[in-house]
């Protein structure tokens, strides 16, 4: 889909989202191991409201309502992971189906620098690396940017299940236990986990995101 630009990632996060987001992940200290989020609450899930963004928990799912026509928003959890299988279950309820949204793992909180794996509700999939939040520059990891695959359920309420089974710098990205790509990639060795948001032209794009799972490896 030749449309579809990395740029349109490139913007200012609104100041009050970002700062609650900031202020969850300080408060709750980081873990490691087996980790289970079914969003029966916020938890140490940032929240908040302002005209760009929103993100609220809501019927046992965190729903993420970008408002701008482009832009990449994101909450984390304020954890620690290094390798394990990462899974979280995604669903959209509003807006374009011309759009991004997924997960992100290795976090660096002090630098914004991350894996992003997502996928668009018209069959597009994304697998990178963001350095500063993305501000200057997104590097895919995968293919050489947006690629098309069947593996995704399209359109309006439809649920898709990502997952990423990371083992040092190997890393195999699924959409419903199908492999849509694989790497080693020793740029980012551990970090935090995320749920995201992309809008690509047209803002009103609402996500919801249940069960986000961090297993072990198997033996």
């Amino acid at each position: 889909m030749p449309s579809r630009q990395i740029y349109a990632r490139f913007l200012t996060w609104p100041a009050l989202l970002l700062g609650l987001l900031f202020l969850a992940m300080l408060a709750c200290s980081p873990a490691g191991g087996p980790f289970e989020e079914d969003f029966e609450s916020a938890g140490s899930w940032g929240t908040g409201s302002d005209a760009s963004a929103e993100g609220n928990v809501n019927n046992g799912r965190y729903e993420l309502l970008v408002k701008e026509d482009l832009g990449l928003f994101w909450s984390t959890a304020g954890k620690d992971f290094g390798d394990g299988i990462f899974q979280v279950e995604t669903i959209q309820l509003e807006g374009t189906e011309d759009n991004g949204y997924g997960m992100m793992l290795r976090v660096n909180s002090e630098t914004d620098d991350f894996y992003l794996f997502e996928i668009s509700s018209d069959g597009f999939v994304w697998i990178g690396r963001c350095t500063s939040g993305c501000e200057t520059e997104a590097t895919p990891i995968v293919e050489s940017g947006w690629f098309e695959s069947p593996a995704i359920n399209r359109g309006l309420n439809s649920t898709n299940i990502l997952k990423v089974r990371a083992e040092g710098p190997n890393l195999i990205f699924f959409v419903n236990d199908v492999e849509v790509g694989r790497v080693s990639d020793p740029t980012f060795a551990k970090g935090d986990i995320g749920i995201l948001v992309e809008t690509l032209g047209e803002g009103g794009v609402r996500i919801a995101f249940d069960n986000f799972k961090v297993l072990p490896l198997e033996e």
